[in-house]
């Protein structure tokens, strides 16, 4: 057994492993160097970003007391993260189907090749895309 000596992110490791002919030997001087920097934060940004996260905490706080039926909120939050998981299991079920995933995987690039051909790639089919979500804006926001 021979010691061998890699580079593995950055530094020189030595390994006991048997030697191949399709082991990579680096010597140490040849190794990649890291460089890290660090950037301190201007303190102008620090004390705008405590305000802000402060404003956003004491919104929440005001809202969450303005909420009337507090177990129904809570009922909703918990139902979301239940079908958050549930849709996370069901993909991962179906991702190891050995054909659905390439299947899936053509049909969104089909349909992406779609939408780009339909509404991205021409001057007008982009104004009429800017004017269908203006108006879907609308309707949600009850503009």
């Amino acid at each position: 057994m021979a010691v061998s000596m890699r580079s593995i992110a950055g530094r020189a490791v030595a390994c006991a492993r048997p030697m191949t002919r399709s082991m990579a030997v680096a010597p140490v001087s040849q190794a990649r160097r890291v460089v890290l920097a660090r950037a301190d934060p201007l303190p102008e940004a620090t004390e705008s970003a405590d305000d802000s996260s402060e404003k956003i905490l004491q919104d929440l706080k005001e809202k969450w007391d303005a909420v009337e039926n507090k177990p129904q909120v809570a009922l909703y939050a918990g139902g979301s993260v239940f079908a958050v998981w549930l849709t996370g299991t069901v993909i991962g079920a179906i991702n190891h189907l050995p054909v659905l995933p390439k299947l899936l995987e053509l049909i969104g690039l089909s349909y992406s090749a779609w939408f780009t051909y339909r509404y991205l790639l021409f001057k007008t089919s982009r104004e009429e895309l800017i004017k269908d979500v203006e108006e879907l804006k609308g309707k949600i926001t009850g503009q």
